[in-house]
């Protein structure tokens, strides 16, 4: 096995793989990344065994195939420190990898290819394309509402739901929820529902750099799989029923205020700097025209806001932890935000004034 490939064609698709592979491994072989040469196409792969990605790079010319894997950390140490625009020559020699660049020299050692696990591909129960854009979206808009270690392990990752022309995504941790829907080539009209882990989520985000393009999805029985020109990402799924987000979503709420999105934002992060550090609690007082937020503290501190809002009903006092609605307004990007209330023990559900894309639900606070 022996190839010449210049250091940028490398290292920016040698980060992304190195980022799936875990620092502490109990298998040696998955610390390292799996490379292949077959002609003129260079294939990396990165895995933890939940999560594999292959990237692949067409060389300038033809190399001498074959495959070995090497520390991927290291790897990725000596690329990254090499001078710019370098070409780097590669050559295993007696199980060892020798890397040649400019007058530097690294000899690093390698482990059989044969060692390394490989994802069985079986059949897809569901296919499709949709473009990057909408993938990030999705999980731009949702993915902040993913659980963290829950002992609901099924709400530790991201739910995807597919149905005839689209693609939505739910994450909740139980006490806010996150919804984004786009519009995806999607025939068939049986739904179909996966849940994708917290890391298989994060790395599919990092993936989705070209808006332009289209990334090809698979639902398997037991894993996801997408696939750009230059990536193919597969993750295992969370096993369990994601709950049912439709009677999360408040119904029937009277009052709605809209009111500019970063005037809000920026009302509320004045105001959390003196709320209970434990427990994030904020008040809203509402009234006609006008939203008074309060935060206190322990300490006897107290901080107070005002919004002007567009509404002219009842007035309504009301608790949110203020870390909850700061999320949902650093996920949102448009200039007015609608919230919908009916009392002070209902939840509130958030939305774009433009664009109901998105909607999201944050429980109230006692306080």
């Amino acid at each position: 096995m022996h190839f010449t490939i210049q250091r940028e064609a490398l290292l920016k698709p040698l980060q992304l793989v190195a980022g799936v592979v875990e620092r502490k491994q109990t298998m040696p072989v998955l610390s390292n990344v799996l490379l292949v040469i077959d002609g003129q196409s260079l294939a990396m792969t990165g895995t933890d065994t939940e999560v594999e990605l292959v990237a692949r790079i067409t060389l300038d010319e033809p190399a001498q195939p074959g495959e070995i894997t090497v520390p991927a950390r290291k790897l990725m140490d000596i690329c990254k420190n090499l001078p710019a625009e370098s070409m780097i020559d590669f050559k295993v020699d007696d199980q060892k990898v020798m890397i040649r660049a400019g007058r530097s020299r690294f000899t690093l050692t390698t482990l059989p290819a044969a060692d390394f696990p490989s994802s069985e591909e079986t059949p897809g129960s569901l296919s499709f394309t949709v473009s990057q854009g909408h993938v990030r979206r999705l999980i731009e808009r949702t993915s902040f509402a993913m659980a963290q270690q829950d002992v609901r392990y099924y709400l530790n990752g991201l739910m995807l739901e597919a149905k005839q022309g689209l693609l939505r995504a739910v994450a909740t941790d139980g006490h806010r929820l996150a919804l984004c829907s786009v519009p995806a080539n999607i025939s068939d009209d049986i739904q179909h529902q996966v849940i994708v882990p917290r890391k298989g989520v994060l790395e599919l985000a990092r993936l989705m750099t070209d808006d332009a393009s289209n990334v090809d999805v698979v639902f398997g029985s037991n894993y996801i799989r997408a696939t750009t020109a230059e990536f193919t990402f597969i993750s295992k799924l969370v096993d369990g029923k994601f709950p049912d987000y439709e009677r999360v979503l408040p119904r029937g709420g009277n009052k709605t205020v809209i009111t500019d999105r970063q005037n809000l934002r920026e009302a509320l992060s004045r105001a959390s700097i003196l709320s209970n550090e434990k427990y994030r609690g904020i008040r809203w007082q509402l009234e006609s025209g006008l939203l008074k937020i309060q935060a206190n503290n322990p300490e006897q501190e107290v901080a107070e806001d005002e919004v002007s809002v567009d509404y002219s009903g009842d007035s309504l006092e009301i608790g949110f932890n203020v870390t909850y609605l700061l999320d949902v307004l650093s996920a949102t990007s448009s200039e007015q935000i609608s919230v919908v209330l009916s009392d002070s023990n209902s939840s509130a559900l958030i939305q774009e004034a433009d664009n109901d894309g998105a909607s999201y639900v944050v429980m109230p606070m006692r306080l």
